[in-house]
């Protein structure tokens, strides 16, 4: 198209409208769901909820589902090579990629109790001729073993080592360990798998948002746990609807055929697409990457920044702490007293999701708490300054 042509063209064509360029049209702009749906869009700084959409996919999970969205593969397959790679990372016999971690804990469940007996599986969750109970410490029985019971299991609780050898009888498919409450029951994680292997049981552990410490995900297959479950959403920021299964060769297997492609089990609507599955392991190839040291000291210095920032308010007082276990991030407490400042923490909450740019942080009693671990690069001083800005308002 000559130059003449070219403005007599543009001067006639409608608004965004592609041009030819190179015998190609232009690409149109890419739509911006967001908006167009009219949805609040917010700076994390609250944590990896679900209802919160978890995390933010790495750019190299994204790479990973588009270029695999583009051909066709059987399901099966790319969970065998898939399985196979997250396996070696993770130092477990076998893995498997789940529709989450629940999903992994039903599938593992099921596993345990089926084998690889096809009627078996058939029948779930009636448990005629299999194995019915799965223990459970007390303190660990938490909503999340509702995953266990899809399976049609009952859970049986117990508090002392002494109870849960005493427990364990014909009847006992699975002992079932939830780390983030490792720190409430009386036993041990070396002292629940050693019960295990000695009565011959299987056990099995929910590490749900135990990463980080990265080592977290080979610490428990090497401990000795014979399966072991992990959501994908969370900090590995992989897909929010995927997990990992992993542990030993013949239950990962078992698991296996209560999933899909398979129908007529308790696990066909657990799909996990080609995407998330390849998704997955991009997810977890880029977390054993990263200088985890270096991402440490980010977060401190981030988090002392806002504290830093939120106390040239008189009468605000703040903390530094680190979860033991579960979101094990630094988390900062911010906290001031209503004889000081008016302002109730529920109230600050509110003033910062309603503000521009829309801030998500914790409210209780005392504060207000935040995390940094899934802020964006500079969102943190963003944070600090409405922060500041909201308490200088109260009187």
């Amino acid at each position: 198209m000559k130059r003449r042509e070219l403005l007599k063209y543009l001067s006639v064509a409608p608004a965004g409208a592609a041009l030819p360029l190179g015998g190609f049209a232009m690409p149109a702009p890419k739509k911006d769901y967001i908006t167009e749906l009219g949805l609040r869009s917010f700076i994390n700084a609250a944590g990896t909820y679900t209802a919160m959409t978890a995390s933010l996919m790495y750019p190299e999970v994204m790479e990973a589902i588009n270029a695999v969205s583009k051909s066709y593969v059987m399901l099966d397959e790319v969970q065998d090579k898939v399985g196979e790679r997250i396996a070696k990372i993770c130092r477990a016999e076998a893995a498997t990629v789940t529709a989450g971690c629940w999903s992994a804990m039903v599938l593992g469940t099921a596993g345990v109790l089926t084998g690889t007996d096809l009627k078996k599986i058939a029948q779930l969750p009636r448990l005629d001729g299999m194995k019915s109970v799965v223990l459970v410490q007390k303190s660990h029985n938490s909503g999340y073993v509702h995953a266990l019971t899809n399976t049609g299991v009952r859970i049986v609780e117990i508090e002392t080592l002494e109870e849960l050898h005493k427990a364990i009888n014909e009847q006992t498919a699975m002992l079932w360990f939830l780390n983030a409450h490792a720190n409430l029951g009386k036993i041990s994680h070396e002292e629940w798998v050693a019960a295990g292997k000695k009565h011959g049981v299987p056990t099995m552990i929910d590490i749900a948002a135990d990463v980080p410490p990265v080592e977290n995900l080979w610490r428990f297959n090497e401990m000795g746990f014979d399966l072991v479950c992990i959501s994908g959403g969370k900090a590995l920021r992989g897909p929010q609807s995927a997990g990992i299964l992993m542990g030993r060769k013949d239950l990962i297997k078992a698991a296996r055929l209560s999933a899909p492609p398979r129908g007529g089990t308790i696990g066909r609507g657990m799909k996990v697409n080609k995407e998330e599955i390849v998704g997955m392991l991009a997810a977890l190839e880029k977390y054993v990457s990263i200088d985890h040291d270096k991402e440490w000291k980010d977060w401190m210095n981030q988090v002392e920044y806002i504290a830093a920032q939120a106390k040239q308010r008189k009468g605000i007082q703040t903390e530094i702490v680190i979860p033991p276990l579960a979101n094990h991030t630094p988390t900062l407490n911010i906290q001031w007293s209503t004889g000081d400042i008016s302002l109730k923490p529920a109230e600050l909450q509110l003033a910062l999701r309603n503000g521009a740019p829309s801030i998500e942080v914790l409210a209780n009693d005392k504060g207000i708490s935040l995390t940094v671990f899934m802020l964006r690069e500079g969102e943190y001083k963003i944070v600090a300054k409405r922060i500041l800005e909201e308490l200088k308002k109260s009187a």
